[in-house]
């Protein structure tokens, strides 16, 4: 808030409000969707597969983000209306946990997003060995390894973000965890056609081919897609620790509420492109839908 306030007196670029009523909307309908997702994944037995849980991992991230932006926004409006003050001990230790939330969901994104790009690209290197390399248990216990580590990570970080040492390390992992999924799927689109080749002369091999490359595909949209959404939120941290007195940089930070809302729109998109793409899910939906009427 001491850095919005200073940088309108540095650049003649206004700040950019998002409306309440929009902010709070987006918000709820990102809750809303990812919550219907996960849903659907625990009614369906036939769901109850490693890349379902992984994009179950995806979804609650994505609510997570929605969960923190509006009580970020929550927490601005009393400290506006008097009800709360910004420095006392109480709304410290509030600002803490909303801080640590949010690193969380950027932190259970990013892994959520790994583990996805790793299960496809089993499927698609490793089709005849797919389910004894990734098991039901295996993936559990990679989900609990990855939500232990980002919780902590984030407690850690939200404590001592203060410090250089702390905000680099967060800042630098972003775009490297965003190149070795992109190398992943570049690596995964090479050798596709070429280990066609090679099971070509196996029964419903072209179909099973299909299949895991449309979900390649699938999974190349929800990075871009999140690329889109944080990217510019993780420049507006970088920017704010970095060079706060900048003009330009400023500028760019007078955006900040736009910036916020992308974050909210990506647990929005991601379970549209669940729901047009995966054939399955689009069948538990509509079971879920006749049932309830």
């Amino acid at each position: 808030e001491n850095i919005s306030d200073f940088s309108l007196n540095i650049t003649d670029c206004t700040q950019v409000v998002v409306p309440e009523e929009v902010f709070f909307t987006v918000a709820a309908a990102g809750i809303l969707e990812n919550l219907l997702i996960l849903i659907a994944v625990v009614r369906n037995k036939n769901l109850h597969l490693p890349m379902y849980f992984f994009i179950c991992s995806l979804a609650i991230s994505d609510m997570l983000g929605s969960f923190y932006k509006t009580l970020e926004n929550i927490f601005i409006i009393l400290c506006k209306m008097g009800y709360l003050t910004r420095h006392g001990d109480f709304e410290k230790k509030l600002d803490d946990a909303m801080d640590s939330m949010f690193i969380l969901s950027l932190l259970g994104s990013i892994f959520s997003l790994l583990a996805i790009a790793a299960d496809r690209y089993i499927t698609i290197f490793y089709a005849l060995r797919y389910h004894n390399i990734m098991t039901l248990r295996r993936a559990l216990v990679i989900l609990a390894i990855i939500w232990a580590f980002c919780a902590g990570s984030s407690i850690a970080i939200a404590l001592f973000s203060y410090e250089a040492a702390t905000v680099i390390p967060f800042t630098i992992l972003f775009p490297l965890m965003m190149f070795f999924i992109l190398c992943l799927y570049v690596h995964m689109f090479l050798l596709a056609r070429s280990h066609a080749r090679k099971i070509a002369s196996l029964p419903s091999s072209t179909v099973h081919h299909r299949t895991n490359m449309k979900g390649a595909i699938t999974l190349t949209i929800f990075l871009g897609v999140f690329l889109c959404c944080w990217a510019p939120f993780v420049l507006h941290i970088l920017l704010a620790r970095f060079c706060p007195h900048n003009p330009y940089c400023a500028c760019y930070m007078s955006i900040f509420h736009v910036n916020g809302t992308l974050i909210m729109c990506n647990a929005i998109i991601n379970p549209m492109i669940f729901a047009f793409r995966s054939p399955e899910l689009r069948s538990t939906f509509k079971k879920m839908f006749y049932c309830s009427r």
